[in-house]
């Protein structure tokens, strides 16, 4: 089954004919937001607001772990996260899409693994921290769609919640990120932890700090993303006529 996680901008899936809606809580506490499942195109599916249904989460107070661990308890088996991000790297502008295949973690004191005190230490590979199948078929099927996005990129996640400095980003420019969001980790480890395939469709909301000149505002952001978001729905129903990724 597929899961959609909504990043700023997306709290609802368009056309989903929702049968059930309900916060989950598990040994790792409560989820985000309500786990809402429906049917689209009349395939399950099950979606998760990241931030919240009124974006009242912060990005390094949410719970990923309860997210991760409540998808994997309802059966999904690929999860498709949607994510708004900053440009940094050559075509990163806003209005892109972009289809990372690299990650650098730059966040700090959050949760990075399921395994509790007492529990067997857990050591994943993390080579392709986006599952290469399931990003192929992301990619694929962008494509079909004549949708237009950047197939691969490096993902730089932050802590948040400000924005970056200028000199920030020259760092993560020098680094090799393409692109800058204060989600994508631990969200990617979790998932590989929970035996899910996973992958980010990341829009470009604004250009990093220092790059476009202006100030940055949240509400701008959000705003810049709105046409990508409306791609979404699409995209799931492609997705979901093609079937799991191997």
């Amino acid at each position: 089954m597929l899961a959609v996680i909504g990043g700023s901008g997306l709290y609802l899936l368009g056309g989903l004919e929702v049968e059930d809606s309900r916060i989950v809580r598990n040994r790792f506490g409560a989820t985000s937001g309500p786990l809402v499942r429906g049917r689209l195109g009349g395939e399950e599916i099950v979606f998760l607001a990241r931030h919240g249904e009124d974006h009242s989460i912060a990005p390094h107070r949410i719970n990923y772990r309860a997210n991760v661990d409540a998808l994997r308890g309802a059966g999904a088996d690929r999860v498709l996260s949607i994510a708004t991000v900053g440009g940094i790297g050559p075509g990163c502008t806003p209005g892109a899409l972009v289809v990372p295949d690299q990650i650098i973690d730059y966040t700090w004191g959050r949760e990075q693994t399921f395994s509790e005190a007492g529990d067997p230490v857990v050591h994943a590979d993390f080579t392709d921290p986006y599952s290469p199948g399931w990003r192929s078929e992301i990619t694929a099927a962008l494509t079909a769609l004549g949708i237009e996005h950047m197939d691969g990129g490096t993902y730089g996640a932050i802590q948040g919640p400000r924005f970056e400095s200028a000199a920030e980003i020259k760092r993560l420019s020098r680094d090799g990120c393409s692109v800058i969001g204060m989600t994508g980790m631990p969200e990617a480890i979790l998932a590989r932890e929970a035996g899910l395939a996973y992958a980010a469709l990341c829009p470009v909301g604004n250009l990093a700090a220092g790059i476009g000149g202006d100030p940055l505002e949240a509400e701008q952001v959000v705003a810049a993303v709105e046409p990508a978001m409306a791609l979404v729905e699409p995209l799931v129903r492609e997705l979901l006529d093609r079937g799991p990724a191997d």
